[in-house]
């Protein structure tokens, strides 16, 4: 079997289904639907896997959006994880180099969800196309994993057994680099804090009421000095969902909170959400109120899989990257222009090698270049970044690997208008392409070579014993939760 003919035909089969690919993307670009809420999105992407012949399951782990094409039969078995979640706040005029929204405080594709989900569509098409062709045994599996930004649909799929179906896992995620994603990262869990108070003029009658507004503050206040006491890798953030209302001269009789925890290992965020839950517990005894705890997501921190990282970074070195027209180096230009210039070097890797980290230097002109047109060098790491993905959840239960590709300029911020703009254009489209061509690639080698899953699973094996197995953030009697807008 000619692999390098192999990889030729998987990326003319993207290639000549790419309008199908980017029109999904932009689909997807304007429905703009919040997590957990993505019904037009989920819809679409169950028509288009019955079409190209894959056997669609709906309702995973409960959840309406959340659903799997699957085609072939037997092992091994691959997943490809696709998301197309937005983000609140970040409606934008695509292809603008200007802050232009297109619904008054709508919703966008911050975090470039429109493009991940086609993208890996795409590549599971291409892999589906590669089976038939070659007649190797094996299950491809393309999984619609909402809520990524507030939900966590593949945790509550992990504490279901979702994954351990599958002989490996693999994912990408718009960025600015071509990049392997490696290393670790925090875990985290969301709760969401219902104080019930009782209404009052707070003028006439103040000593009758009771303020869940006051709860809230107090719980927000006592959440402050645990900061002082917790772990350095800890994090707690919270956002004030219902203040209660517009009038001042009320005793708010209702208000909520939601906070997120992190820290590094899922026993540690659990813990430190346990603090948390206690000082809701004294805010509510203070005031005098009630109020109703609903979990609403969790995630385990990402396990990384050198094995796997090398067999996609050899097909990121093999696929065609993507060439730049004179318009669009000018687009990119001009967008760079509207957000700070950073500091760092584009990418993860040169803050952890120096021998990359001169390559990168060099490459991009000290940071200065509008588009990273090139791959980063391979560099597989245990290193922590604090961020929490719930990715992590499937690398858990399964051997699991991303990677990034450029789709906006060096350096756009994360969930911002830029990416957005970026995201319904030809540069974050030339991105999305590139993706699912190395994805699919990166199965085919899978498929074709048993001993490459071997190594992935032996190396999975390693980094999971001695009780560095999984701990499921999501408590078994958990539902998924939608938080209103």
């Amino acid at each position: 079997m000619d692999m390098q003919e192999i990889k030729k035909a998987i990326g003319a089969y993207v290639d000549a289904h790419a309008q199908e690919y980017i029109d999904l993307a932009n689909s997807v670009w304007g429905y703009a639907e919040l997590s957990l809420k993505e019904h037009q999105s989920a819809a679409l992407y169950e028509k288009l896997l019955e079409q190209e012949g894959f056997a669609v399951e709906k309702g995973l782990a409960g959840i309406d959006t959340a659903f799997s094409g699957s085609y072939g039969s037997g092992r091994p078995h691959i997943g490809i994880l696709g998301e197309f979640d937005a983000l609140s706040g970040l409606s934008q005029k695509g292809g603008s180099v200007q802050r232009e929204e297109l619904v008054k405080n709508g919703s966008g594709h911050g975090c470039g969800h429109n493009l991940l989900g086609a993208g890996a569509f795409g590549a599971a098409c291409a892999v589906k196309d590669f089976l038939q062709k070659t007649g190797l045994p094996g299950t491809v599996t393309f999984y619609g994993c909402p809520g990524e930004e507030g939900g966590a649909a593949k945790a509550y799929m992990a504490r279901d057994g979702v994954w351990k179906e599958l002989d490996c896992a693999l994912s990408w995620h718009p960025g600015d680099t071509n990049e392997l994603m490696t290393g670790t990262n925090n875990s985290c869990t969301q709760v969401l804090y219902k104080f019930k108070g009782v209404a009052a003029h707070a003028a006439g009658n103040p000593q009758d009421g009771r303020s869940a507004l006051d709860a809230v503050e107090l719980m927000n206040i006592g959440v402050q000095y645990l900061r002082e006491h917790m772990p350095p890798q800890g994090r707690v953030h919270y956002a004030m969902i219902d203040g209660g209302g517009a009038s001042p001269n009320v005793v708010q009789p209702h208000a909520s909170v939601l906070y997120m925890v992190r820290s590094q290992k899922v026993k540690d965020t659990l813990e430190l959400q346990r603090r948390v839950d206690l000082i809701a517990q004294g805010a509510a005894m203070m005031t005098e109120t009630t109020y109703e705890r609903i979990f609403v997501d969790g995630t385990a921190d990402l396990l990384p899989n050198t094995a796997l990282e090398k067999v996609l970074h050899a097909n990121m070195l093999a696929a065609q990257l993507p060439q730049y027209t004179k318009e669009e180096w000018a687009f990119a230009e001009d967008l760079k222009k509207t957000f700070p210039a950073r500091d760092k070097l584009p990418g993860d890797a040169p803050m952890w090698s120096e021998e990359i980290k001169a390559f990168v230097q060099e490459t991009t002109d000290g940071g200065k270049r509008a588009i990273n047109d090139f791959v980063m060098p391979f560099f597989s790491s245990n290193e922590f970044t604090p961020g929490s993905t719930d990715v992590g959840d499937v690398s858990r239960l399964t051997p699991t690997s991303q990677l990034t590709a450029a789709t906006w300029p060096s350096g756009s911020p994360g969930h911002s208008w830029q990416n957005v703009s970026c995201g319904a254009t030809s540069i974050g489209h030339k991105g999305m392409l590139y993706a699912a061509k190395v994805l699919a690639g990166a199965a085919a080698d899978l498929f074709a070579d048993h001993g490459l899953i071997d190594l992935a699973k032996a190396e999975f094996a390693e980094r999971t014993k001695d009780g560095n197995g999984y701990v499921c953030p999501i408590p078994a009697d958990a539902v998924p939760y939608v938080i209103e807008d």
